[in-house]
């Protein structure tokens, strides 16, 4: 019969201070912080000021519940993309946005109406649009720190959030335009 032979000692690996572990789930916080506390998205804005620009124009979320593995794919391919680009040489800024108005927010927030036996046509409009922006304002904070978790790397307080009133008089001057400019290519129809 064949001697059974134990190779663990044919075996040479080299010997290291790295852990058997990873850890990861305790360095992750850890390296997270370290980018925070040394602003590591401000200094590679630093760094590459000045080069050509690579823009990655971000189509935002709604801001209306957690994260799930879409959002985290399409962030987490966006965040390679722009960390690319700036590897190679060029002033790649990522700028977070969220969606903030439309059916996705209100539905959540008539889902809450709903549960207490309310009629959303029985509430004041102006009041009901502050629940969807207050909604909203506490969706894009969760989201935000989802995403940091994920190890995406922008302007976290600096996003872009469609109720923000600036973006809101933007989407109505080009809201304008557009109405102005086909008035004048459509006849008989008088412009605004």
């Amino acid at each position: 019969m064949t001697e059974q032979r134990d190779y663990r000692d044919t075996v040479f690996l080299p010997k290291t201070d790295f852990p058997m572990k990873a850890g990861l789930p305790q360095k992750e916080p850890q390296i997270l912080a370290r980018w925070q506390e040394m602003d590591l998205y401000c200094k590679l804005r630093e760094a590459r000021a000045g080069r050509d620009k690579f823009i990655l124009h971000d189509g935002p979320p709604y801001a209306n519940g957690d994260m799930h593995i879409g959002h985290a794919l399409n962030h987490i391919l966006k965040d390679m993309v722009v960390r690319t680009r700036s590897l190679m040489g060029y002033d790649a800024p990522y700028v977070p946005g969220w969606d903030c108005h439309g059916l996705p927010i209100e539905w959540k927030v008539e889902e809450e109406y709903r549960k207490k036996k309310l009629d959303k046509d029985a509430v004041d409009p102006v009041e009901f649009r502050a629940e969807c922006r207050a909604y909203a304002q506490k969706w894009v904070d969760v989201q935000r720190e989802q995403l940091k978790r994920l190890g995406i790397n922008g302007d976290w307080d600096k996003p872009y959030l469609t109720m923000d009133p600036d973006a809101e008089a933007t989407i109505v001057r080009e809201l304008l335009r557009f109405a102005v400019d086909e008035a004048e290519h459509v006849p008989n129809v008088p412009a605004p």
